[in-house]
């Protein structure tokens, strides 16, 4: 375990511990946010213990090219009864992904400073996010960070059913238009792996992010 000082510094992540933790402490400024993206690391960590830093190993990613969108949400998407916006109300989708309750979960990851650091970088056009809405309420979302040709997912949320696979979707749909190569998923999740991402090793993503730095 690393311990950041005031240095703009992260270890190499080949250094991280089993579980994926690579460092404790520093800050969530935008220069070390950017940063942590940059060489496949990222912030998370309960609300009133200090800032961990991680890059797990395996990785979970969905190749583009490699997206599924099941006959049944195919359907859904035809119904058009969800409209998508792309980063139009960053803060409010990154309120709800804190608020909102998950399986398994008692608590949010997602701290008051960490919703003020992303808005920071969405101010700067770094952290982006996807918007669903149904009668014009916002009913789904998620966000990341924007790194050119790899995108990093950071949360989503849905308010009602299936929305938040109607932003997944559409934001695949508009990094493919854009050609990018890969949306970093961080850690496996089933919802995740049933929308078509995949675990591949630690190695396998820096090598692919390195040539994108």
């Amino acid at each position: 375990m690393h311990y950041l000082t005031n240095d703009l510094f992260f270890p190499p992540v080949s250094q991280a511990n089993r579980d994926g933790v690579l460092a404790i402490g520093g800050d969530l400024s935008t220069e070390r946010l950017l940063l942590a993206y940059k060489s496949g690391i990222f912030p998370w960590f309960e609300p009133g213990d200090p800032i961990l830093w991680w890059s797990p190993n395996p990785r979970m990613v969905l190749f583009l090219e490699e997206l599924i969108v099941s006959k049944s949400m195919r359907n859904i998407l035809n119904r058009k009864n969800f409209k998508v916006t792309f980063n139009q109300n960053f803060r409010e989708v990154i309120a709800h992904c804190q608020n909102v309750k998950r399986n398994g979960q008692t608590g949010t990851w997602i701290t008051n400073d960490m919703i003020e650091a992303y808005c920071n970088l969405n101010k700067l056009g770094i952290a982006k996010s996807v918007e669903v809405w149904q009668n014009e309420e916002l009913v789904g979302g998620l966000y990341g960070i924007d790194l050119g040709t790899i995108f990093c997912g950071e949360s989503m949320f849905s308010l009602v059913s299936n929305a938040s696979k109607v932003a997944f979707i559409a934001l695949v749909e508009q990094l493919k238009e854009k050609n990018y190569k890969l949306l970093d998923c961080q850690v496996y999740n089933p919802h995740l792996e049933s929308l078509g991402c995949r675990e591949i090793k630690r190695s396998e993503f820096i090598a692919i992010l390195s040539n994108e730095n």
